[in-house]
């Protein structure tokens, strides 16, 4: 696997890299490490002061990049570190392209005060314009004291199929767990169910009849993910959730203890500015690390 780590030198970068060690690389697999600088002076009078800060770059890269390549000591990967000059989600995405990775690493920079639990400008512009998974680290989760637990939230589309396929080529070690949620939205979304279900026989035959229909496809789902991953990991936990995904999917997070949520991305970009309302909403709460997949 090839992964491109991002590093800004911080504590959040750092962590993203401490929690890559708990993998089982391989000699085979590759880890870039990239840092991005972000200066482009457009006035000529700030030539002086440029010149100025490409000392400053010189010497303060090669420590950024190289306190993320001592982080990684130990891991069997072959690590490699660059920078660019660019504003750093576009080079990032670029890079991500022009490399081929298979999967974006970065740790996440939470906001301060009101929004403490939503993630920074750079990881969220990465998340949305990326063409290529991206695996956002939490800061407490550098540090794992026991084997690593996955919550893969599938809803049986093409881009719940393509985060399956991410899932088992990461080099996860081999006790790691899994479990397979497939979250059913209520039939009455304006009236809450047991409301509904007061009104009369027909209404309750009519909600038993698609509570039994989404009960089977909520199975076909959870199998046909169970399938595309039981050749990868030994131990598979099966649920299904009746109610909101967004909240679903974090309770059941909480519940099975994940240090990774696993969520797949309709990828929507241009004027909407934004993916999938659900992985959106999962990568601004979640209080674990989040695997964003993409199609």
């Amino acid at each position: 696997m090839k992964i491109l780590l991002s590093t800004d030198g911080s504590e959040y970068s750092l962590g993203a890299a401490k929690f890559l060690t708990n993998f089982n690389f391989s000699p085979d697999d590759e880890i870039s490490v990239l840092h991005v600088i972000s200066w482009v002076p457009v006035v000529s009078e700030w030539g002086a002061l440029y010149d100025n800060f490409k000392e400053i770059r010189d010497e303060v890269i090669p420590k950024i990049l190289d306190s993320t390549a001592d982080t990684l000591k130990g891991v069997h990967a072959k690590v490699t570190t660059s920078f660019k000059e660019d504003y750093p989600d576009k080079a990032i995405v670029e890079t991500s392209a022009e490399s081929g990775v298979d999967l974006i690493v970065m740790g996440a920079r939470g906001v301060k005060g009101i929004g403490s639990h939503i993630i920074g400008s750079v990881t969220k512009l990465v998340a949305i314009n990326s063409h290529k998974p991206v695996l956002i680290i939490n800061p407490p989760q550098k540090e794992l004291s026991g084997k690593i637990n996955v919550l893969f939230a599938t809803d049986g589309s093409v881009y719940s199929d393509e985060i399956a396929k991410v899932l088992s080529s990461i080099p996860f070690p081999n006790d790691t767990e899994i479990t397979i949620l497939n979250v059913i939205a209520r039939s009455f979304e304006d009236i809450p169910e047991r409301f509904v279900m007061e009104i009369n026989e027909r209404i309750k035959n009519i909600v038993a009849a698609m509570r039994q229909k989404e009960l089977k496809a909520s199975e076909d789902i959870i199998n046909r993910a169970e399938k595309n991953l039981s050749g990868r990991f030994s131990k598979i936990e099966k649920l299904t959730k009746f109610g909101d995904p967004s909240v679903e999917i974090l309770k059941a997070a909480k519940t099975v203890n994940a240090d990774i949520i696993a969520v797949g991305s309709s990828g929507m970009r241009g004027i909407k500015g934004m993916f999938g309302s659900v992985s959106r909403y999962i990568l601004n709460h979640a209080e674990c690390s989040v695997l964003i997949g993409k199609s």
